[in-house]
């Protein structure tokens, strides 16, 4: 694997436009604002695939995250970077289902993220130097997992949003037809 902090990362401005292309160690040290995909990763059942992230990740290294995905690429597309860190993290690929784009901003981190969903049972080839673990769980048990262990606070908004609207499995499914969009 090649080093994460000399990937050639797309920045942005407030308003989500292209401003500039530096390496990712840089955009962390200087808290720039970048593009980053999200997938939202459910089973059938309406359960949300939650993963753990390894301890040699460069922003919340152990915390609990709902969602797959990752920092956009220069040159890169959401939809394409959703694809690949999909392929990367969980070891599947398949039709996405656009969300909302979501701005996030803390003390670390400065991010616009595209969120997408797709339905998938599993088995799951977990990418060793970002997943330490996941598992399928309801959107309350999560909840309950986000008080005792650390969640990604991008990814806790999610969770909360979810909750709210207490229908995951609408939020895997397309505008167009009502069917899955399934991951394979």
């Amino acid at each position: 694997m090649t080093d994460p902090g000399q990937e050639i990362i797309q920045i942005v401005d407030r308003d989500n436009q292209e401003i500039a292309v530096v390496a990712r160690h840089i955009m962390r040290e200087q808290r720039l604002i970048h593009r980053a995909s999200y997938i939202l990763v459910f089973n059938r059942a309406g359960e949300l695939f939650v993963q753990q992230r390894t301890m040699s990740k460069d922003i919340y290294p152990g915390y609990w995250d709902v969602a797959a995905g990752g920092v956009v690429l220069a040159g890169e597309s959401y939809e394409l970077s959703a694809a690949r860190e999909l392929a990367e993290e969980l070891g599947i690929k398949g039709k996405l289902q656009f969300l909302f784009d979501q701005y996030y901003e803390d003390a670390d981190n400065r991010v616009w993220g595209r969120i997408f969903s797709c339905v998938h049972e599993g088995p799951f080839t977990l990418q060793p130097e970002e997943v330490a673990d996941g598992r399928f769980m309801d959107i309350d048990e999560a909840l309950d997992l986000s008080r005792r262990a650390s969640f990604t606070p991008d990814g806790l908004i999610l969770l909360k949003r979810l909750n709210a609207e207490k229908q995951p499995e609408q939020l895997a499914t397309t505008e167009r037809s009502g069917m899955p969009a399934t991951c394979h």
